[in-house]
């Protein structure tokens, strides 16, 4: 009887042995499954870049607003007018802007129709997070040769980089590479508000790019030589207050998607302009015509039109596969801003609010009903141009 046990016991004991070593093969195959699925993905998105561009439109600086930034040492300070939209030019992979305007710190400082803005300026765009500033548009030459060369100095000495205005001919076109993309960089100008005699005839011909057709086909055509994996155009165009892009911008966009260009950042007419995508051999491009004023003085009171107080941070979301080559844009998200400005100690101030996080509540400034009407109206306002496309 007893041996009769123990052959069962024994048994039972081999089959528990089998089927458990069999339950461990078939959790090994899960886990190696598993494992294998997890390098698969691993690998696929190794394989996969993704950047955030940023881009915004006009900064200007008037006289209002230059004294708004003077603190108690005589110096200037210009970083609080970015305070609440920091985080989004920090946060892109790289930002750029219309700095239109010139510095040069040993002349009198002037807002329109001569800007001259302290140097001050550029240094809080650095500190703010902007990688990049266009530097061609109408302002330009508003303080001559120095001025160009100032500017270009100071934002130099700062670590920022600058398109559209040079010191000297440039035998190569700004490339970026940011974390494995290449992005080529143009930037051209309708004019300097006929500040043109203030250069010689071979200064002009590389210190201020002018807009040339021949001229723009030809760089972005060198840009695709180079192999770049995108071109981004920021061009200063149209018309001053015209919510409708000319039948020229509208023209000249389509020409540079059509000769190679991916992206096209219009500034200018200092109110936003609406955007469109554009198809060309299969693959998606984006043109706004304009982004607005990023911050200025302008408004309703000094310049008869709501729409000046209106800006937008258009960010870019660029992917490039890296086994393909193919680099294309795969998202585009608007945030509206509002410049706000207000008394604070029988000062007047400035600050640039990103409109979406204000109605939201996310950023609880304590606002007054009429500003809360007037950001409403701009957020209204700005998404139906943009959304018109």
């Amino acid at each position: 009887m007893k041996k009769r046990y123990l052959f069962i016991l024994t048994f039972i004991i081999i089959i528990s042995i089998v089927l458990v070593n069999k339950l461990q093969i078939r959790n090994a195959h899960i886990v190696n499954e598993e494992i294998f699925e997890h390098i698969e993905r691993d690998l696929k998105e190794e394989n996969i870049k993704n950047i955030d561009l940023l881009a915004v439109g006009d900064i200007m600086f008037h006289i209002p607003q230059i004294k708004s930034a003077k603190i108690k040492d005589g110096s200037y300070d210009f970083v609080p007018v970015f305070k609440h939209v920091r985080e989004y030019i920090e946060g892109a992979d790289i930002a750029i802007a219309n700095f239109e305007t010139v510095t040069v710190d040993e002349r009198r400082y002037s807002g329109f129709p001569r800007f001259n803005s302290p140097g001050a300026s550029i240094l809080a765009l650095k500190e703010i997070g902007f990688d990049i500033l266009s530097t061609a548009n109408n302002h330009s030459l508003d303080q001559g040769k120095q001025g160009v060369i100032s500017t270009l100095k100071n934002i130099e000495d700062v670590g920022l980089k600058s398109i559209g205005t040079y010191n000297e001919p440039q035998t190569e076109l700004f490339v970026e590479e940011v974390q494995g993309i290449n992005i080529g960089f143009l930037s051209y100008t309708y004019g300097v508000n006929g500040l043109e005699a203030t250069l010689s005839k071979e200064e002009l011909s590389y210190m201020i790019n002018l807009i040339d057709e021949d001229k723009i086909e030809k760089d972005i055509s060198d840009l695709r030589e180079r192999e770049v994996d995108i071109i981004v155009v920021f061009i200063h165009w149209g018309y001053e207050y015209h919510r409708e892009p000319s039948k020229y911008q509208i023209e000249l966009g389509n020409k540079m998607i059509g000769w190679g260009a991916n992206i096209v950042l219009g500034s200018h007419p200092h109110v936003i302009q609406r955007a469109e995508t554009i198809d060309y051999n299969g693959k998606n491009n984006f043109v706004i015509y304009s982004m607005g004023n990023f911050i200025s003085n302008q408004s309703e009171i000094t310049t008869g039109n709501p729409y000046t107080e209106d800006g937008v941070m258009v960010k870019i979301n660029i992917e490039k596969n890296l086994e393909s080559g193919e680099t294309s844009i795969k998202d585009i998200d608007y945030i509206p801003t509002w410049v706000h400005k207000f008394k604070e100690e029988g000062k007047l101030k400035y600050e640039i609010l990103p409109v979406p996080y204000i109605l939201s509540e996310d950023l609880n400034l304590d606002l007054n009903e009429k500003t809360m009407l007037k950001i409403k109206r701009s957020y209204v306002d700005t998404m139906k141009v943009l959304e018109n496309q």
